[in-house]
């Protein structure tokens, strides 16, 4: 069985040899349930013109699709770098039981992937609720429908 070590050196690779393609960003993700890898993903949002084709959304979506599965039950991520706000949630809402990375945010931030711009307090798009009293419609719709699943 591989090691944390070598999984992690797996989605490094993934990322290093998605950068000298030119297929990328420097970004690489492997899924791997029961010591075996299920999925790969690597960043793809210039060569997909995606803003969320991350290697981390990439890998969960190649993992789902081949697990049939909306959930990684018993599954662990390993990401070439720390998970950007949006790969997070994802991240969060496939369930997997561990999450590892090697690189951090400020390492990514040193070569132009910075996304300290999200912070609540000084968010560079506006951002405002709007009041609406049907607001909860799809909620209910949802909660009553017959073909609501779980999650």
């Amino acid at each position: 069985m591989m090691t944390k070590e070598e999984f992690m050196q797996k989605a490094i690779d993934l990322a290093s040899e998605n950068v000298k393609s030119g297929n990328g960003g420097p970004f690489g993700a492997i899924i791997v349930k029961n010591g075996e890898i299920i999925a790969t993903g690597v960043n793809n949002v210039t060569t997909y013109n995606d803003p969320t084709a991350h290697a981390e959304v990439t890998a969960i979506r190649n993992a789902c699709k081949e697990l049939n599965t909306f959930q990684l039950d018993d599954c662990e991520i390993y990401s070439s770098c720390e998970p950007c706000p949006m790969c997070l949630g994802a991240i969060y809402w496939a369930r997997p039981k561990a999450l590892y990375f090697a690189a951090d945010k400020d390492d990514a931030a040193e070569v132009g992937f910075d996304d300290s711009f999200l912070d609540y307090n000084s968010r560079s798009i506006a951002t405002e609720i709007i009041k609406m009293e049907t607001k909860t419609q799809p909620f209910i719709d949802w909660k009553n429908s017959e073909f609501s699943v779980e999650y």
